[in-house]
This record gives structure tokens, C-alpha cells and sequence, in this order.
């Protein structure tokens, strides 16, 4: 393929809209030429940013118009699986937003779906796979400088959260990034999952029981423990630390213009994914749309990698609920994913 990647946008909301400004922006070898959104007054202010890019309410009205020779998904999870379907049955090649689905049942489905073509069709968008500072931390681990990896500590704030976030998003919709990028960066999956609850911070949402302290073990043994906060007020802020045989490594901590004014040093810290993670969602499409070009079609997180975050949010979401811990049980790789 010698064209520009002519990109189907599934979702005009604020992921989707984001994704087509970085494609019509800072991509290279891809254009927006469709945008399906069934809001006709969202589609039509996202196609702005997209010239030429035609307007769809369905994937399937696009796919029917030839308009695409790819998807990417940024609708919410729920809808993710009627766009998944018929992409697949068109054999195209999709990025698609965590999560794959809601849950593993119908991730499954995917699965199987998928395993009719003739190789992964599907890459599955945890893009902090493609952040510079995770990365470089796997190659640590990769490397066996430090010695073994025995435990890791990550921290994930958000300063705050939308009305239509609830309770089980603190899982399926926040840690769901720690079940993908914690088990990549140890090369080990998670084998059980347990939550707990301090002390409530008073100024969240009275929906929401957060904090939470989410603890897993890997079946390799390394022990990881998130703290997941929504409502801390400040900032967005991710950060990780690795504890090894002989050393420590953090990645997350703020960067830039250091300040000593007034009695008190600051830094600036993010406020958004949109800025913490910008460079990894570059990363992250520009890679995808080098795969498509050279035939392999996806460089990065796969649809089985996408089910086993999705049986382990499935156990987070049932330890939050009932307490102990709850296994993470998952049948053997299908060769297919291998």
C-alpha cells in the first residue's frame, strides 16, 4: 500500500475527536476519510477537522460505500463489540480503544470471530505500551540489570471524574490500564486480584467508594499494588515503581519548570491524559498505521491481550464487591495469538 491509510473514526466524543486530530496532524501515511457517529451535529463538528472525510451513523454504512480500508474504535466499551463484528467480517484492520469488550464473554466472541481470518486483525488501544518511560523500564526488566523484579507499586489519580463515571469504572475503566501494562512490563499475566478500601476521601462523588488499593499477584510472583484515586483534586498523575533483587526504578514523576518562589518549590503536573500520555498516542497510531502499510496490521497490544485484562477487571470488579481474593482464571493461548 503506497496511499495514505484511509481511516474510518468510529466515535466523535473526545477520544474520537482527539484521534482525528492526530491523524490529520502528526501522522503520517493515514488520512480521516470517514467519521461514524450516529449524532449528526457531533459527526458533522468532528469532519471538520477531517477535509474531505465523509460522514457515516453506522460502520456498516461505510464499509457498505467502501470508504475505508481501516477502523478505529473510540466509542464507549459498550458498543464495541457491533463494531468489532462487522469490521472483522469485512477483514479490516482495527485499532480499537480499551477496553476490547465489557467483559470476556463476548471478548471471546471476538476471539473466535477473529481466528477466522489469517492472522490478529486486532489491536487493542493500551497505549501506555508505547510511552517512552514504561518502556524503558521493561528493558530494565528485560534485562536482568537489576536483578529480578519482585514488586511494583503504581499510583493512578485523576483530579477528578464526569458525572456518568461509576464505582466499577474505578476497574473496568481506570485500573483496566494496570492489568494491561503491569503484566507486559513483568512478561508475567495476573493470577489473582484482590481490592481494598482505606479510609473514603470525602470530597468524591457520594457514588463513589475511592480510593481503592487494588492488589494482584502474577504468575511469575511478583506483587503489584495500585492505588486507584478519582477524586485527589490537583492533577492526572500515573506513576510506577519497580522494586528489583538490587535496586529501584520509578517512572511518572513530573517533569519540566522547576520553580523556588514565595518559600515553596513546585513543579507542574498534568492534568489530563491528553497530556501525560500525547506522545504514546502518537506512538501508538503512527506504529499501528506502519503495520497496516507493511502487512502485519497491528504493532501492539492484541485481542487476547484485551481478554485477559478483561478476566481480570471481571475480578476486580467481583473483589471490590464481595471482598478476598478472587482468582484470574484463563484457558490456554490459542496458537493463533502466539
Amino acid at each position: 500500500m503506497t496511499e495514505d491509510l484511509r481511516v474510518a473514526v468510529v466515535g466523535a466524543g473526545m477520544m474520537g475527536a482527539d484521534h482525528i486530530a492526530r491523524i490529520t496532524h502528526r501522522i503520517s501515511g493515514a488520512r480521516v476519510s470517514a467519521v461514524v457517529e450516529p449524532d449528526a451535529g457531533r459527526a458533522a463538528a468532528a469532519a471538520e477537522h477531517a477535509p474531505g472525510a465523509q460522514v457515516f451513523a453506522s460502520v456498516e454504512e461505510a464499509i457498505a460505500a467502501d470508504a475505508l480500508d481501516a477502523v478505529l474504535i473510540a466509542v464507549p466499551g459498550q458498543f464495541h463489540a457491533p463494531v468489532l463484528k462487522p469490521a472483522l467480517e469485512a477483514k479490516l484492520p482495527i485499532l480499537c480503544e480499551k477496553p476490547l469488550t465489557q467483559d470476556s464473554a463476548s471478548s471471546w466472541e471476538v476471539l473466535e470471530l477473529e481466528q477466522q481470518l489469517d492472522k490478529p486483525h486486532i489491536q487493542v488501544g493500551f497505549m501506555r505500551r508505547f510511552d517512552a518511560e514504561y518502556q524503558e523500564l521493561r528493558q530494565l526488566v528485560e534485562s536482568g540489570e537489576s536483578g529480578e523484579l519482585l514488586m511494583v507499586r503504581a499510583v493512578h489519580r485523576n483530579p477528578t471524574v464526569p458525572e456518568t463515571y461509576t464505582n466499577d469504572m474505578l476497574i473496568t475503566d481506570s485500573v483496566v490500564h494496570e492489568f494491561d501494562v503491569v503484566p507486559w512490563l513483568a512478561g508475567s499475566r495476573v493470577v489473582s486480584v484482590e481490592v481494598k478500601h482505606p479510609r473514603r476521601n470525602s470530597l468524591a462523588p457520594e457514588r463513589l467508594h475511592e480510593p481503592i488499593l487494588v492488589i494482584m499477584e502474577l504468575e511469575n510472583g511478583v506483587l503489584v499494588d495500585v492505588e486507584m484515586s478519582v477524586s485527589v483534586q490537583f492533577g492526572y498523575q500515573v506513576a510506577t515503581e519497580a522494586v528489583f533483587e538490587q535496586g529501584v526504578a520509578r517512572i511518572g514523576q513530573p517533569s519540566g519548570l522547576q520553580r523556588w518562589s514565595a518559600g515553596r518549590f513546585s513543579v507542574k503536573d498534568h492534568e489530563s491524559f491528553t497530556t501525560r500520555f500525547a506522545d504514546a498516542y502518537d506512538a501508538q497510531i503512527q506504529r499501528w498505521v506502519n503495520a497496516v502499510h507493511n502487512g502485519s496490521l497491528i504493532d501492539g497490544p492484541n485481542a487476547w491481550d484485551g481478554y485477559l485484562v478483561a478476566l481480570s477487571c471481571e475480578a476486580g470488579v467481583k473483589a471490590m464487591h464481595e471482598g478476598g481474593t478472587v482468582a484470574v482464571e484463563a484457558p490456554e493461548r490459542p496458537a493463533f495469538y502466539a
